[in-house]
């Protein structure tokens, strides 16, 4: 191999870089934010906090879990990292997040069950939705709905954790909102992506047709 040449190989199997700790690091703390909302589902019967504390804790650690998710993402393009650990664990720590979040909220009747189940397999759909582009080789780009759906629910979810009226702010009450904006969102952005893996599965097939026609010509 030349020696101006860079050898990509090890790079692509390499864990221990930031994006990675930060993404380990938003894992480590999910459970953080499970036993805070265990805690407030039996009225705080095994620590010796109180119920409203519980919500803040939760609430912010999902805040820093969140933004964790945001710099390891943009340090990982900004720096041209890209692993297969990260690869993996990233989405996984993602998804881990977020729907541990709304079952947990959900058995504390702070969002209705059919809106949870509906972002829970909304997630697994496009998950598996994802894998199928892939193994066909296409790529199925974030659209801006699916932005917009991934904001609401992400200040939605620390709002209903903390379930407060901070300064007059009704955090329930905008909760609420943004996390049916979320299901709105979720939903519609699903339609979309399907529809464009329709349209680009559909062009594939006929460039094959074409190719196979020309190859019977010649």
């Amino acid at each position: 191999m030349n020696n101006d040449q860079v050898d990509t190989t090890k790079d692509e199997w390499e864990i221990d870089n930031l994006p990675n700790r930060l993404t380990f690091f938003r894992v480590l703390l999910i459970p953080v934010i499970l036993m805070s909302l265990f805690f407030i589902k039996f009225q705080n019967d095994f620590v010796g906090l109180p119920v409203k504390t519980l919500g803040y804790i939760a609430g912010w650690t999902f805040v820093v879990a969140s933004i964790t998710d945001f710099f390891d993402g943009y340090i990982a393009r900004k720096r041209g990292i890209v692993t297969v650990f990260g690869s993996f664990l990233d989405p996984i720590a993602d998804k881990f997040l977020v729907v541990s979040s709304l079952i947990l909220l959900q058995e504390l009747g702070r969002i209705p069950v059919l809106i949870v189940v509906a972002l829970v397999l909304r997630e697994m759909y496009m998950t598996a939705l994802r894998l199928l582009a892939s193994e066909r080789g296409i790529k199925v780009p974030v659209n801006q709905l699916g932005k917009w759906k991934t904001a609401f629910q992400m200040i939605a979810i620390p709002m209903l954790m903390a379930w407060d009226k901070p300064w007059g702010i009704p955090y329930p009450l905008l909760g609420s909102i943004f996390i049916y904006l979320a299901f709105f969102f979720s939903v519609y952005s699903a339609g979309l992506y399907t529809y464009g893996l329709y349209s680009k599965v559909k062009a594939v097939r006929k460039e094959k047709k074409l190719a196979k026609t020309a190859e019977k010509k010649a």
